[in-house]
């Protein structure tokens, strides 16, 4: 079959590679039809991550049909449209049962390296490299799913597959950077990140009650979006002091729930000296992320507020204030997403017209042009939010 591999620092191929098969008998084989790109993948493609192999084949959003099943699945039939949620669960261990299946104590086949740089080893993850798990990633004709009958789920029917390839992982996260902040009816929030997991956060604050959000970004075309498509007011930080203008948005107090839909390679365009800072101790491994927007967001939120941490974090950082979030009174939660939870609720909302993620795909291109595909999704060119691949033409 055809697939996108990564074969070392911004280099992509798209080759031929064998045809996935059946490992387990909980396996599905799922001919994909829509696979989407994700900013997450950027964190791989710029090699941050460092147990990828050259062959990998990456991603980890996408929709298809079934082919071929296990005996052992029992819930799923071949010829259902699916999802499939990014990141794997086994169903039975305690963290899956209590829905923090990003947490699954099975589904990671490679444990060894997160216990070594987490302490604990989370969940597998799709076309996310040996440490999460070594799975073949969904850029491809086909893709083995593990545990189907915990992490596929049939598309309800009158949900086209533009709405709903989005439900595998930029809505479900942006839902629960939303829901673990626990916002209240009145509540005003601020989202750091207009691409489409911030394009989502800002959709599920309102779902949940927030009486304000505020979109935080530099590209005009997200900041349209965010305002045209999801109703947040917003800031270009390229253009304005974050702190301050929140300050004034907010009476001075701060907003109540700030969400961090960034993650790893923040930019800090009002501060050239600490971007200048971060990237330097970046490039040299003296640290591996850049803690840009965290910083904001400590300075920025409310005493008392609850920042909610769904962009991707790898390893570690320097120069962050523990002193003003201690106190503060700050409550940090965060996490990979915990899909499995959502997807029903979100097929819900979608069905009932609460919730459209289908203008998140601004392109949809063929395998073939996968490494140009995410060249213009890196350098955001042709006001691309995301690239939808289409496999099977």
């Amino acid at each position: 079959m055809k697939a996108l591999c990564w074969n070392g620092t911004n280099d992509l191929r798209v080759e031929r590679v064998p045809d996935p098969v059946l490992v387990n008998p909980h396996d599905v084989i799922v001919k994909v039809a829509l696979s989407s790109v994700c900013g997450s993948d950027l964190h791989l493609i710029d090699g941050y991550v460092p147990t990828m192999r050259p062959g990998d084949i990456i991603g980890h959003e996408f929709l298809g049909e079934i082919v071929e099943k296990g005996p052992e699945v029992r819930y799923l039939n071949r010829g259902d449209r699916v999802i499939t949620v990014s990141i794997i669960g086994c169903g039975h261990c305690g963290h899956c049962r209590h829905g923090e299946s990003s947490l699954c104590d099975n589904s990671n086949p490679n444990p060894d390296y997160a216990r070594t740089a987490y302490g604990h080893c989370g969940a597998g993850i799709f076309g996310y490299s040996h440490a999460f798990g070594g799975y073949a990633g969904s850029h491809a004709d086909y893709i083995r799913v593990p545990y189907a009958d915990f992490n596929a789920f049939r598309v309800p029917e009158g949900v086209s597959d533009e709405k709903a390839v989005f439900v595998s992982d930029a809505v479900p996260t942006g839902y629960m950077a939303a829901d673990m902040a626990g916002i209240k009816p009145g509540d005003m929030v601020a989202v750091w990140g207009c691409g489409g997991v911030g394009q989502m956060a800002i959709r599920s604050a309102y779902l949940l009650g927030a009486e304000r959000v505020i979109g935080i970004d530099r590209y005009p075309d997200r900041l349209r979006a965010a305002q045209m498509k999801v109703g947040a007011e917003t800031l270009d930080y390229s253009r304005v002091d974050v702190f301050d203008a929140l300050q004034a948005m907010t009476g001075g107090r701060g907003p109540d729930v700030c969400i961090d839909a960034v993650g790893m390679e923040a930019d800090s365009a009002s501060n050239a000296v600490e971007d200048l800072y971060d990237r330097a101790k970046q490039a040299v491994g003296l640290q591996t992320d850049r803690p840009a927007v965290l910083r904001q967001m400590i300075e920025s939120c409310r005493k008392a507020g609850t920042l909610s941490i769904v962009g991707v974090y790898g390893g570690v950082i320097d120069k962050f204030p523990m002193g003003a979030a201690m106190n503060k009174g700050l409550t940090f939660r965060m996490g990979q997403q915990n899909g499995q939870r959502y997807a029903g609720r979100l097929f819900e909302h979608i069905r009932n017209g609460d919730l459209d993620p289908s203008y998140l795909m601004t392109h949809r291109l063929p395998l073939d042009d996968g490494p140009q595909a995410y060249r213009m999704f890196k350098e955001k060119a042709d006001d691309c939010m995301r690239v939808v691949f289409a496999p099977q033409g």
